[in-house]
């Protein structure tokens, strides 16, 4: 169907959760949600960041609803407390599971020892799904599919990825980010194909933001202006704000023709309307074994083998 960003579906009632929302492409998911009418809980790991993300967006929504849970992504701890405060809102429709330390080094550790880029992209990811997946499927069942929306990138397609270690970490934190995110992809993909054998009124989709930079991000207090380090980006030409990095997620999470399995990307790439586009075969139908191995890892790793 036509998808316009700039103007989406009445989302009054309705409730999702974004981690990473008090800035980038998580800020701007919470305010375009917001700005659609829905309630939205920012998930972030700063009491003080959380308060001025929703400061931010009374600014443009006047009548928006947030609210605020703090979860580390780098705690397992941290994200169990998280997952039982979110299962605990009256309704949640879905969640857009965008946070993530972005420190590519090959040596920083979680708290729990996992390598930091694969245990906060993903294992916490992980954990968080395993504990919101009963209440997600209650929701379904009320009020229509519930939808889990995983953040990947573009560079999975470009730059293939052995993901039958898990344990091994590459050397670059490039190569380690993009691992995580080829793991992200294959369990994605095996989520949706294990709701569906359970019949459950929940989609797994997965979306890539494309490339998103300060130099194109439209101004917000304290999250866009003189106050926050201001990063470049070799890519900005060919790039865009973060506002429009997150058209894709917030498709993902409130497109009503959206489907399990499916995948939301920039039409161009690395910029552009968000569009359904192709399934990386390499993720969405790997080698034989590599799933379920990449699935038992990451159920193990997370504490969640009893439930997924």
């Amino acid at each position: 169907m036509t998808w316009n960003p700039h103007r989406l579906p009445d989302l009054t009632g309705r409730v999702y959760a974004v981690t990473g929302a008090t800035g980038g492409i998580g800020y701007f998911a919470a305010e375009q949600l917001a700005a659609a009418g829905a309630e939205v809980v920012l998930a972030s790991r700063s009491a003080e960041k959380l308060r001025r993300a929703s400061a931010t967006i009374e600014e443009r929504v006047p009548d928006a609803v947030t609210h605020h849970v703090q979860v580390d992504l780098a705690s397992l701890a941290s994200v169990a407390a998280a997952a039982e405060r979110l299962a605990a809102f009256s309704r949640l429709d879905g969640i857009f599971l965008n946070g993530g330390p972005m420190q590519f080094s090959g040596k920083a550790i979680t708290e729990d020892g996992l390598p930091l880029l694969l245990g906060a992209h993903v294992v916490a990811n992980v954990a968080l799904v395993s504990r919101l997946l009963p209440r997600l499927g209650e929701q379904g069942s009320e009020h229509g599919h519930s939808r889990i929306v995983h953040a990947s990138t573009g560079f999975v397609k470009q730059f293939p990825m052995r993901v039958d270690a898990l344990d091994r970490t590459p050397r670059t934190g490039i190569a380690a980010y993009v691992k995580a995110k080829t793991a992200t992809e294959v369990f994605a993909y095996e989520l949706d194909r294990r709701i569906r054998a359970a019949g459950l009124p929940v989609s797994s989709i997965l979306t890539h933001p494309g490339v998103g930079v300060d130099a194109k991000t439209p101004r917000r207090t304290g999250i866009r202006d003189e106050t926050v380090r201001y990063q470049r980006n070799p890519y900005t030409p060919w790039a865009q704000g973060k506002d429009a990095a997150a058209w894709s997620g917030v498709r993902a999470l409130t497109d009503p023709h959206a489907e399990g399995g499916e995948f939301y990307g920039p039409a161009r790439g690395t910029r552009g309307a968000p569009i359904r586009i192709d399934a990386n075969r390499a993720t969405a139908n790997p080698v034989p074994g590599i799933a379920a191995n990449v699935w038992s890892y990451l159920a193990d790793a997370s504490g969640a083998g009893s439930v997924l």
